[in-house]
């Protein structure tokens, strides 16, 4: 078996905080969208509700424990703490600065930027912004200087010895390029030494990553390179709506097979540059949106364990430490992509995800 590294993306959303108290309600979290979802069509899984774990508060310092002790039983190498940076202001960052302050859980991790808008659509676009990401080489100055303690950390997921950081959206800079070189010369001078920068493969794709000054790319799934709706066996509703007959669900979202969006990804041919690829045990995120939801439909842990187990197979490693497969996500609830247990599959997703990584569970 290769010596791959799978990391999982993590959202630190499931606890309150005085934003969302704000813009959404008093005790408002992620879990407030997961509760009230509601099937939208026949067959629809909704609501993808927790069982392990529960409705948990990641203020709780066992609950982060227990996510850890689980991830690594199943095989995941360490999590992608989503990091939220604008001007100076940080969001949601309880959780991961009681992990980096406690030394618990004894788990791998690694930051990714989620440098978006705050929307009140959750999509990161400019319309009715709560929070909006402004750049400058002053900003760039203060954010790696406020990272310096997490890249310290012994447990920061490196490659050979440069910590791993990844921008979500590197389009959105006016110049990533001298965003990268004012964060790497600052790295060297602080001691922290020389970084290793991704950027998440995603809305802008299939572009070299080092000609925009990174190390690499990460697949960012299930929206790298998304295929015509004709390839993916999209349901009717893309039909019904040119005809213009309103059919709840097919009629107000995107619907497709996830069968034929696997069996398109599987086909595709791989980057000429350095892309450490990407899986998605399911998408939906119809519980955030009353409409205009991406969902993917008939996912099952066989057909996302096939999917994951393609790519280990295929993938080879770039050298010895620039081995990841990137797995969206570990707990992002109200998008439908989750490992973590929920109520119709139980654990099946991460049996699944330790059988494709070659790992007793």
């Amino acid at each position: 078996m290769k010596d791959l590294r799978a990391l999982a993306l993590y959202l630190p959303q499931f606890h309150p905080v005085p934003e969302n108290d704000e813009w959404w309600g008093k005790g408002f979290t992620e879990w407030t969208n997961v509760a009230k979802s509601r099937p939208k069509f026949p067959g629809h899984n909704q609501p993808q509700l927790p069982a392990d774990l529960g409705f948990y508060d990641l203020r709780v310092p066992e609950t982060r424990d227990l996510q850890a002790a689980m991830a690594q039983q199943y095989g995941i190498h360490g999590f992608i703490y989503y990091h939220y940076w604008f001007n100076g202001r940080r969001i949601l960052n309880r959780p991961f600065d009681e992990v980096l302050a406690s030394g618990k859980p004894d788990f791998p991790f690694c930051l990714c930027w989620a440098n978006e808008n705050w929307t009140r659509r959750w999509d990161g676009y400019d319309k009715e912004i709560l929070l909006k990401q402004e750049y400058g080489e002053q900003d760039d100055l203060e954010h790696i200087r406020s990272l310096a303690p997490a890249f310290a950390d012994p447990r920061y997921i490196r490659v050979d010895g440069k910590p791993l950081f990844i921008v979500y959206r590197s389009e959105a800079f006016p110049d990533i390029r001298r965003t990268l070189d004012t964060w790497r010369n600052e790295a060297m001078r602080l001691g922290i030494g020389e970084l290793y920068l991704v950027r998440m493969e995603s809305f802008l794709r299939d572009v070299n990553p080092h000609e925009m000054g990174f190390d690499a790319a990460f697949d960012f799934q299930p929206f790298h390179a998304s295929p015509p709706a004709r390839e993916l066996g999209e349901l009717p509703g893309r039909l019904l709506n040119k005809l213009k007959i309103k059919t709840s669900g097919y009629y107000t979202n995107s619907v497709y097979k996830y069968e034929n969006f696997i069996n398109h990804m599987m086909a595709r041919p791989g980057a000429d540059y350095k892309r450490f690829p990407g899986v998605t045990p399911d998408w939906d995120n119809s519980a955030r949106r009353k409409r205009d939801a991406f969902i993917l439909t008939g996912s099952t842990p066989e057909l996302y364990g096939k999917w994951l187990q393609h790519t280990v197979q295929h993938f080879t490693p770039y050298s010895p430490q620039e081995n990841f497969i990137v797995i969206n996500a570990w707990n992002e609830w109200a998008e439908g992509n989750h490992l973590e247990p929920d109520m119709k599959w139980g654990r099946k997703y991460l049996e699944a995800t330790a059988r494709a990584l070659g790992v007793a569970y």
